[in-house]
């Protein structure tokens, strides 16, 4: 239902997507909510270059996060189409799909690059919240995107994702999904 309600605005991003930068318009990437844990396609909005991934490695030393997150206020990979989308969360709108398929729910933990496991150099105590993740799927939204998104490091995120799976329930994803609203519409650590 969400979907077809949202479809003008898929179809408008989509043609704003092309007709910047052309194809693909959607990203597809697989990832998984822990190491070695069950891996599925993720989508998304296309929001940078094509070939993103190649120029990571380069910007690598401009990282304004931590642990395995990589993250750039000003990153030279986004189109200005992705600037936008990004801000308003537009670009998640596929993962939709991925709730429908049953690879993700709408909130749960943030699912990652697989390759982004392998930047992961943390203590045993927080490798056992991490696997806490493998407890539920990934999900849409969470706990780390009401409570600040990119403002937030890779230990925040997997503490705010285990305390989650210790302690979900219909109220607390009714709580997370109505937060997510204001945090969605204002931008807020959106980049």
């Amino acid at each position: 239902l969400v979907m077809i309600i949202l479809s003008p605005l898929y179809l408008l991003t989509a043609a704003a997507i092309y007709i910047e930068s052309g194809s693909p318009i959607i990203f597809k990437q697989k990832r998984a909510v822990t190491k070695n844990g069950k891996t599925f396609w993720f989508y998304k909005f296309r929001s940078m270059v094509e070939y993103a991934d190649r120029l990571k490695d380069n910007l690598l030393p401009l990282n304004e996060s931590n642990g395995a997150l990589f993250k750039m206020k000003k990153d030279p990979r986004l189109t200005r189409v992705g600037k936008f989308i990004r801000r308003f969360s537009i670009d998640e709108l596929p993962q939709l799909l991925n709730v429908l398929k049953g690879d993700m729910s709408l909130v749960g933990p943030r699912p990652l690059p697989l390759s982004d496991f392998d930047q992961v150099d943390e203590s045993p105590e927080l490798w056992a919240a991490i696997k806490d993740r493998e407890k539920l799927k990934a999900g849409v939204t969470g706990l780390w995107q009401i409570s600040g998104r990119s403002h937030l490091g890779f230990r925040e995120m997997i503490l705010l994702d285990s305390y989650y799976a210790d302690n979900h329930s219909i109220l607390l994803d009714l709580e997370i999904l109505f937060e997510t609203i204001p945090v969605v519409l204002m931008g807020r650590g959106a980049y």
